[in-house]
């Protein structure tokens, strides 16, 4: 009775004791309910139970190959500190399609607000990607992320918790910015970690060689396609 009652609080925390019942009697258990309701006031089951909100089952879905720029777009958070051991977080964004930088930014805090904003800025300069790739963080579960999405027609794809590798391209730039710039130098404040990011950034879109783009960087194999592009529509 005690392990069946612990099950039931534990799965629906919110409910009370008649429901609890209800659900025991359906299960087949003929157990008197002044004894049960006994055990019940003895587990202390009458104080409300806090619980963890649980996430929605995510499916695992195989990491998209986009044929074109604006299909989708990968981002995530990364985590460093300051010289005088402030922590700060970078806000990273890349399009898929050419794995170009679109935003690298340190805040020392990044609420879905602020991701909104930003996202608002890049896509008034390059319009809305058809799909946005992230992890589970409380800033893209929000109901302000969700809502923003929404407005703009913007599917969400979550991956699973824990596998970071079903979002693929983000971690591998991580990598190399972490690599680059994070453990490369040490800041003394956030306006250095941004300058220093952006600087970064021209470079890495413009020179950095990527094997799964043919050896070519995010800038030159996206012109690239756009002149194969435009030789195919003059051949048509």
């Amino acid at each position: 009775m005690i392990a069946k009652l612990d099950e039931l609080a534990s799965a629906k925390p919110g409910r009370g004791f008649d429901n609890y019942y209800s659900r025991i009697r359906k299960e087949g258990l003929v157990w008197n309910r002044k004894r049960v309701l006994r055990v019940y006031r003895l587990m202390n089951l009458t104080k409300r139970r806090r619980y963890k909100r649980r996430l929605p089952s995510r499916e695992k879905k195989a990491l998209i190959i986009p044929e074109d720029a604006n299909q989708t777009w990968s981002m995530d958070f990364m985590s460093d500190s300051l010289a005088n051991g402030r922590k700060f977080r970078v806000f990273n964004v890349i399009d898929d399609y050419n794995r170009e930088a679109l935003i690298n930014e340190a805040y020392y805090s990044i609420p879905s607000e602020r991701v909104t904003q930003i996202l608002s800025e890049l896509i008034a300069e390059r319009g809305c990607p058809k799909v946005i790739s992230v992890d589970n963080g409380p800033e893209f579960t929000s109901k302000n992320f969700s809502s923003f999405c929404n407005y703009h027609k913007i599917e969400i794809q979550f991956i699973q918790p824990g596998k970071p590798a079903q979002n693929g391209y983000i971690e591998r730039f991580n990598r190399t910015y972490r690599e680059d710039v994070l453990d490369a130098y040490l800041f003394e404040t956030l306006v250095e970690v941004n300058a220093k990011s952006f600087e970064w950034q021209i470079e890495y879109n413009d020179n950095h060689p990527h094997q799964s783009l043919n050896g070519m960087s995010p800038w030159s194999y996206k012109q690239s396609k756009s002149v194969q592009q435009i030789e195919s529509n003059l051949i048509v």
